[in-house]
């Protein structure tokens, strides 16, 4: 399976929690187990002073670390977040935000992503993630 492919079939599944942030995958690269999505703070992501609420920032880069696992073939059907931590760079405001998420490390059931969030070319939010790979029975 090539990165197009991958790609595609990304763009096929999102579920509604991102669809409602318009996540769209734009480049994946397999050896680097990398994926780079964007999406779109809305208006109504805001709190006062029309920034973007720390927990729809959180809940991308969430997104894109976990997608860059899934999106490896044959890697994992899903990923459960047992922890992540977010550091808040900068504001982020209504608009499209990039996204990218790699996976770092890990053995077969735990993992380790790290991903980043940008708007306009500046760092809003870093994060990094331990997960439990989720996989299919074989019983």
């Amino acid at each position: 399976m090539n990165n197009e492919t991958i790609l595609a079939r990304l763009n096929e599944e999102w579920p509604p929690c991102v669809a409602m942030m318009q996540g769209r995958a734009t480049d994946f690269d397999l050896e680097a187990r990398r994926l780079t999505m964007t999406f779109a703070a809305t208006p109504e992501f805001c709190h006062s002073g029309n920034v973007v609420q720390g927990g729809f920032i959180t809940a991308m880069i969430d997104a894109v670390m976990a997608y860059a696992a899934m999106g490896v073939p044959d890697f994992c059907e899903g990923v459960a977040t047992l922890e992540i931590k977010v550091s808040f760079m900068a504001p982020g405001r209504p608009g499209p935000m990039i996204a990218t998420g790699r996976i770092v490390g890990g053995g077969r059931s735990i993992g380790y992503l790290d991903g980043d969030l940008h708007q306009d070319g500046k760092l809003i939010a870093t994060a990094t993630s331990t997960v439990k790979f989720l996989r299919a029975r074989t019983d």
